[in-house]
């Protein structure tokens, strides 16, 4: 027995960079497909700020794991009932948002992962196995094994924690909410500041050292995306489906108007 291998999480273990787009308008499976045809290596299918239902999220979820793409869940809280069926349907990770602190952290690892490393329970076969029946301790294994857990840092206290998340066995990414984080701070859209790039330093170093991957998201100023991967950072939500239809539309609707006839 096999499970689908998480490209996503092979090429973070290799260093190399990753770009992922947020899911949020889109409900339907081609999303996955269109995606992985633009160049993209993950998912992040938003039940946080989307507006779509669990139902729909996990048809996208399964059906990006036949579409050469990763899909991720990013869920709203430490609900256990919510990451465990999203898991179960066929996503390959789970991002938190918020994380505050190792105690988080770990929880997060135990809700997904199934024993030894967490307590998850399972109820049958499993998409990423092909519905193989659930009773190998080495199927079981390889599940957990491919899949990617993302802790979202969005606070000055995460930032100043992030070498104890980092530390945390079974987390995969500490993804930066530039965003959350410049809003919390009360300097909103203000992505260079200097405290927002302290905690851009904190999370660089901390990944370092513990052998995890530092993620960004919500700054996508050209200038300021290419700082900071060539600063380190190598897994990169790099907008959303809407904002996409949007910058295509306008930039098509621009060029055929400035047609002079």
């Amino acid at each position: 027995m096999s499970v689908i291998i998480n490209e996503t999480k092979r090429k973070s273990l290799e260093g190399k960079m990753t770009l992922g787009s947020g899911v949020r308008a889109v409900k339907s499976v081609e999303i996955g497909m269109a995606m992985a045809a633009s160049g993209y290596d993950w998912l992040f299918i938003d039940l946080e700020h989307g507006p779509f239902n669990l139902e729909t999220a996990t048809q996208i979820a399964i059906a990006a794991l036949t579409q050469g793409i990763t899909p991720l869940v990013r869920v709203a809280s430490l609900d256990a009932d919510l990451s465990t069926r999203v898991l179960d349907a066929g996503a390959q990770g789970i991002v938190l948002p918020h994380v505050n602190n190792a105690e988080e952290a770990r929880e997060l690892v135990s809700i997904c992962k199934f024993p030894p490393e967490g307590h998850r329970s399972h109820g049958g076969g499993l998409p990423h196995a092909a519905f193989a029946p659930l009773g190998s301790d080495e199927l079981l294994e390889s599940v957990n094994r491919e899949m990617l857990l993302v802790a979202m840092i969005e606070t000055p206290e995460a930032g100043e924690r992030a070498d104890e998340i980092a530390a945390v066995e079974g987390i995969d990414v500490l993804l930066i909410g530039t965003n959350d984080l410049s809003t919390g701070m009360g300097i909103a859209g203000q992505h260079d500041h200097p405290r927002v790039n302290l905690v851009y330093e904190q999370v660089l170093a901390a990944c370092e050292k513990h052998g995890k991957t530092p993620g960004m998201g919500g700054s996508y100023d050209p200038k300021i995306l290419e700082r900071r991967i060539r600063e380190g950072m190598r897994f990169i939500l790099s907008g959303s489906d809407l904002g996409f239809m949007i910058a295509g539309a306008k930039r098509q609707a621009e060029l055929i108007r400035g047609i002079e006839f």
